[in-house]
């Protein structure tokens, strides 16, 4: 990490740090102002509003709870951006990316538990309707955190605090034993918080997809639409992340080290994709304000409640038209979701 602080390219260098810093304050600033409040008042809806809490408003609840445990890390890394050095010691350091990895682990199983819930409503609907219960709900949750904090625990190894040769700075950063351990641990984050679980959410829809267009239901098009979008924003916001997660992971496989241009880019892109990262914990909220438009001029703040009481398939509705909103009746048992359905059973925070 040293630097020879008077030749062009570490002028160069410092400056492209300099321009990095601000977009990530900017991208961080952005994530927080719209995150917090978005998500704090979903966890209010849900909590205040809603009497009977749906399997479908659990999981919303427990995905914006996510959401707010990242985004109330950001002031932290804010301060180290605009003072240019680590004051929370060793602790804070660790703890800050652990939250943000558990966080990041549970969103990202959260999107999968639902995508496979929407997957099952349509392939089989009566063991659907037999399964998806509040007791199995809740233990579901339990194990998704539980895997998060343990997905996570690398960060816990690996974080640590140290000075920079000008002796003035301290940085938080990942310090490994060796290139095998570097490469160890980014690919074991791209492909247990990204790869298979991407995987799981694309073949659930593309199952889903299918199912649909063997029936040729009259929205299957936009649904198919919305789907679409879902993806791509749930990949548009991860992929390049993680991507450079693959990269560096090979790199340190071929014993190339940091220090070299190639290796300078990728950890200057990585400070801004992580920037960019939090701002999937911000989307959520922006999503059922959009798929709420009309709840949100007849409903006014309640409209999240009432948006999930309409996609909650626990009550009495449940028993006159089956799980998720379909009939016991063996023809309609597929019956295609509405787009609003279809966001809050299969939305992502990362989308």
């Amino acid at each position: 990490m040293a630097t020879n602080t008077t030749s062009p390219a570490a002028s160069s260098s410092a400056g492209s740090m300099s321009t990095i810093s601000v977009l990530s304050v900017v991208l961080l600033s952005v994530a927080l102002a719209v995150g917090l409040p978005g998500n704090s008042f979903v966890v209010w809806s849900i909590v205040k509003k809603m009497q009977k809490r749906s399997v479908t408003a659990l999981l919303v609840l427990n995905l914006a709870l996510a959401d707010l445990a990242v985004l109330l890390t950001a002031p932290f890394f804010l301060h180290f951006l605009a003072q240019g050095s680590w004051s929370f010691k060793v602790t804070g350091c660790r703890m800050c990316h652990y939250v943000c990895g558990v966080s990041m682990y549970a969103s990202v199983l959260l999107i999968t538990v639902m995508s496979l819930d929407r997957s099952l409503a349509v392939a089989r609907p009566f063991l659907s309707q037999k399964v998806r219960t509040k007791a199995i709900a809740r233990w579901v949750l339990v194990g998704i955190w539980v895997v998060s904090f343990l997905l996570a625990t690398p960060v816990l190894l690996y974080r640590t605090v140290s000075l920079l040769p000008n002796k003035t700075t301290l940085v938080c950063y990942s310090k490994y034993p060796s290139e095998g351990h570097r490469a160890f641990h980014l690919l074991f984050e791209a492909i247990t918080g990204f790869l298979l679980p991407f995987l799981a959410v694309v073949a659930s829809y593309s199952d889903i997809g299918r199912r649909l267009q063997a029936r040729r239901f009259r929205r299957s098009r936009r649904t198919g639409r919305l789907v679409v979008l879902i993806i791509l924003a749930f990949a548009a916001f991860w992929l390049p992340y993680h991507f450079v997660n693959l990269a560096e992971a090979g790199r340190a496989l071929a014993g190339l080290g940091q220090n070299d241009p190639a290796g300078q880019r990728l950890k200057l892109a990585r400070y801004v994709l992580i920037a960019l990262a939090f701002l999937s914990s911000s989307v959520n909220p922006v999503l059922y304000a959009c798929a709420g438009g009309g709840l949100l001029r007849s409903a006014g703040v309640g409209f999240v409640a009432k948006m999930l009481e309409a996609t909650g398939s626990e009550g009495s509705s449940s028993r006159r038209r089956g799980t998720l909103g379909q009939t016991a009746r063996v023809p309609d048992a597929t019956q295609e979701p509405s787009p609003t359905e279809s966001i809050m059973t299969s939305s992502n925070p990362l989308a």
